[in-house]
């Protein structure tokens, strides 16, 4: 039984062998929500995988939403979430609750369970992202959308051995604080960086064909046949502008993009180190300019 313990540990590291070669003085930017953020035994395994990333010497930033617990956190004043197309409505009162749930408990609960590797970090720290107001048509309130990156901390952190926990927080040019959606943030985040992937963590197996069937995942796809795949409906709703922020973060320079699914055990090593993978890889096709 040992010996066939010792084959079987041996297989897997031959196989993460090149994987980890490939992501060693990377920078990883992961966005982490959704059922992997409630379900207290995933997100242990979500901490440990970081901390092993973090051994390894592959950079890691970690942004997070935290919508159950912003809710929870409203509910106790006495006030509903409204959502208009996925967004929080947020208005001075509810921002309020945002900055103390998401900068103050979610974050610092995660940064604890990384066992001192984690810096807890929102965007309104060093002006790490600077903000407007987000105009799209509907008064969503204190909704902001990033105007610029400023990765000075970030740097600073990841050069120094630590893992970045960014709380989806930033200000405009007079400080007045502004909610961000989290794919968003993480997308620019990674383009900011150069990093070598993004990959969101969701509570589905990925991109499906069917979306009530997930043996139609589509396991890779080149950027450019996205498109197609929303004007037929197959992309749609909430998944629009999480695969959007995908293909935007590889247009502007990032490697690749992965949607995950966050249910499964070691999900982010899964699809990290191994030709199995896990979701949705979103890439773009090499051109040859000779």
């Amino acid at each position: 039984m040992q010996q066939t313990q010792i084959t079987t540990l041996a297989t897997v590291m031959n196989e993460a062998a090149p994987y980890i070669a490939k992501y060693k003085n990377n920078t990883i930017v992961i966005k982490y929500g959704g059922n992997a953020m409630v379900n207290h035994a995933i997100k242990q395994s979500v901490m440990q995988d970081l901390l092993l990333l973090n051994q390894l010497g592959i950079k890691v930033v970690l942004v997070h939403g935290g919508g159950p617990e912003i809710a929870e956190g409203l509910k106790l004043i006495g006030k509903q979430s409204q959502f208009i197309n996925g967004l929080r409505v947020t208005d001075q009162e509810t921002m309020n609750v945002v900055q103390q749930v998401l900068a103050g408990k979610v974050n610092k609960d995660l940064v604890a369970l990384l066992k001192g590797k984690g810096i807890g970090l929102c965007g309104i720290d060093g002006a790490m992202l600077k903000c407007q107001k987000l105009q799209n048509g509907d008064d969503l309130g204190f909704v902001g959308e990033i105007t610029e990156v400023d990765t000075t901390l970030l740097q600073f952190a990841l050069n120094s051995g630590f893992i970045p926990v960014i709380a989806t927080i930033g200000t405009d040019a007079n400080g007045v604080a502004y909610n961000i959606n989290a794919d968003t943030v993480a997308s620019e985040i990674a383009i900011a960086l150069g990093a070598k992937k993004l990959v969101s963590m969701t509570d589905i197996a990925g991109l499906l064909a069917d979306r009530n069937d997930e043996s139609t995942l589509i396991s890779h796809i080149e950027i450019s046949d996205v498109q197609p795949l929303i004007e037929q409906g197959i992309i749609s709703d909430g998944m629009i502008p999480k695969i959007v922020c995908c293909v935007e973060s590889i247009q502007r320079g990032v490697k690749e993009a992965a949607i995950i699914d966050g249910r499964k055990a070691n999900a982010i090593l899964l699809e990290l180190f191994s030709q199995q993978g896990n979701g949705t890889l979103f890439f773009q096709k090499e051109t040859n300019n000779e």
